[in-house]
């Protein structure tokens, strides 16, 4: 193999490639990076693989000049730090010599040893038909909703690796209807959307892990169209132009188990409403946080109508800190007077999360979840704490 690269180009495809690669795999070869250079009809191409056995990703890069096809398999560190460091060289050469790799910039040469590229286990492929694990559910998204439905739900995802079934996010598509929703058991968050191409295709249910969404959504801000496959036990998600959907193909095995349910959850009788200005709620809780540590986290919130005019008061206190106070006016608030406790950064998560200037605050008692909406396609549960 030699290709001559744009360094700019190569830097940003391992890096996307690598962010799969699991650095503390028994198997050494799933620290790697595959390099597949073809050429065809004088049309040269450069893919990229790598996979952690969970999540697989295979990106097909351009700006390359291939001079002889061949493969490496090298590894993902090693390659992403020679390239990083070579950050004043417009171009990159890469060459293969048996296993190894040699990188070569106008003034440095490098050899990264690496391993037969056969041992590396077959990535990333989206499914044409019928395969193995049966038949599969299509449909094409636009990207810029697929992203706005993984940006509004995928923070809401349980951290603790013991919490399986909620370390995802649940992707259910019915007919032309997209919902994806995650949840961690103190907040939920739901968004939904709409997708083509499935009037005629089965109802797919799954839940997606939190790995696999996150180099999505990675992969999403160049993307017109994303060709989304959910089978029985893996989920393949494609990448690129409409002519041309499969430059970058990310795969998955699906998480196991019961996902909550989480209709149950959200509230239906809530009887005080807070419209708030997103960008002004979010300086005022993140000044109010200031001033809140583990043992105080939570922030307390007071609506009400003062002299005619709504607005709510943020006020925090933690022990040998300090106390503070930031009032702000409300686009409209209903109800009667209320004072309730949330952690703030989960608060924080949600409006960061919202597209839209204002959002509704929906709230019924000071024991009870508040729940926040952002139009007609976004909504968020949160649970009070206690406030001494």
């Amino acid at each position: 193999m030699k290709v001559v690269c744009d360094r700019s180009a190569l830097q940003e495809a391992v890096n996307l490639v690598s962010s799969v690669v699991s650095p503390r795999s028994p198997r050494p070869q799933l620290g790697c990076v595959k390099l597949d250079a073809t050429l065809a009809q004088d049309v040269g191409e450069l893919t990229l693989a790598a996979t952690d056995g969970e999540v697989s990703i295979a990106l097909t890069t351009t700006g390359v000049e291939v001079q002889r096809a061949g493969q490496a398999l090298v590894p993902a560190a090693k390659l992403q730090q020679i390239i990083a460091a070579e950050d004043a060289e417009p171009t990159l050469t890469l060459e293969t010599e048996q296993d190894a790799l040699r990188i070569r910039g106008a003034d440095a040469k490098f050899t990264i040893y690496g391993f037969p590229p056969d041992e590396f286990p077959s990535v990333a492929t989206f499914p044409t038909g019928e395969e193995e694990a049966g038949s599969w559910s299509r449909f094409r998204a636009a990207g810029e909703t697929l992203a706005s439905l993984i940006t509004r739900t995928l923070f809401a995802t349980a951290k603790e690796t013991s919490r399986y079934a909620i370390n995802g996010v649940l992707l259910k598509r019915e007919g032309r209807k997209m919902e994806m929703v995650a949840t961690d058991g103190r907040r939920l968050a739901l968004a939904t959307g709409s997708v083509e191409g499935a009037a005629d295709e089965p109802a797919a249910s799954c839940i997606l892990p939190s790995k696999a969404l996150q180099i999505v959504n990675k992969l999403l801000p160049a993307c017109e169209e994303a060709h989304v496959a959910i089978g029985q036990t893996q989920a393949a998600l494609a990448f690129g132009s409409p002519g041309d959907p499969s430059r970058a193909v990310v795969r998955a095995s699906l998480i196991e188990g019961a996902f909550p349910p989480y209709e149950d959850v959200i509230p239906r009788d809530q009887d005080k409403k807070a419209t708030v200005e997103t960008a002004s709620f979010v300086s005022a809780i993140r000044r109010a946080a200031l001033l809140t540590n583990e043992e105080s986290r939570g922030v307390r919130m007071r609506f009400a109508q003062e002299n005619g005019s709504a607005q709510a008061t943020i006020t925090s206190r933690a022990p040998e800190l300090g106390e503070a106070e930031i009032t702000t006016p409300l686009k409209a608030y209903t109800g009667e007077e209320l004072e309730i406790g949330f952690n703030p950064a989960f608060i924080l998560d949600a409006l960061k999360a919202i597209e839209e200037p204002e959002a509704v605050f929906e709230l019924k008692a000071a024991n009870k979840p508040g729940v926040l909406r952002s139009g007609p396609d976004f909504l968020y549960v949160v649970m009070p704490v206690g406030l001494t």
